[in-house]
């Protein structure tokens, strides 16, 4: 359905929840290394993602460079970052869409949001909160692109 894409994740425990959303919407996780923990067979990887983390399609990569190797970038590519005044709801999703979402600690690096600044996509908050958990912004990211394409898996 859609490409849910993990920039250097620092926690366990949200890429499990990550992998559990990616398995109920039949999305493909890309993680990209060096991860902020050991090795993806981590227990809290595996506690969070359940008894679904061994049939999902995950895919990692070594960098950046060898995920877009395998994944040219393109303008299906969306970066989320607090980093633009472009709501998600804003942006207009099609299956088979990449959206990508940095560390937890630091968000996407400016050189990869300089790549295209139309690509890059917000959730609006109302106050001066510095982000959201990473785990529930890849959620209302990827179910309203779900909404915006919903007809086409009824």
């Amino acid at each position: 359905m859609f490409n849910l894409v993990l920039l250097e994740p620092r926690m366990p425990g949200n890429v499990g929840t990550i992998g559990r959303l990616a398995f109920a919407m039949d999305c493909t996780l890309h993680l990209i290394k060096p991860y902020g923990f050991g090795d993806i067979t981590e227990k809290e990887v595996r506690r969070a993602g359940l008894d679904y983390w061994f049939e999902l399609d995950v895919r990692e990569y070594e960098n950046i460079e060898e995920f877009w190797e395998k994944n040219p970038f393109s303008p299906r590519h969306f970066f989320a970052t607090t980093k633009t005044t472009q709501n998600y709801f804003e942006a207009k999703f099609e299956v088979g869409d990449y959206f990508y979402f940095g560390r937890e600690d630091a968000g996407l690096p400016q050189e990869i949001l300089d790549k295209s600044k139309e690509a890059c996509i917000t959730i609006p908050m109302t106050n001066e909160a510095r982000s959201l958990n990473i785990a529930n912004s890849v959620s209302i990211i990827a179910y309203e692109a779900l909404r915006q394409n919903y007809n086409d898996f009824k």
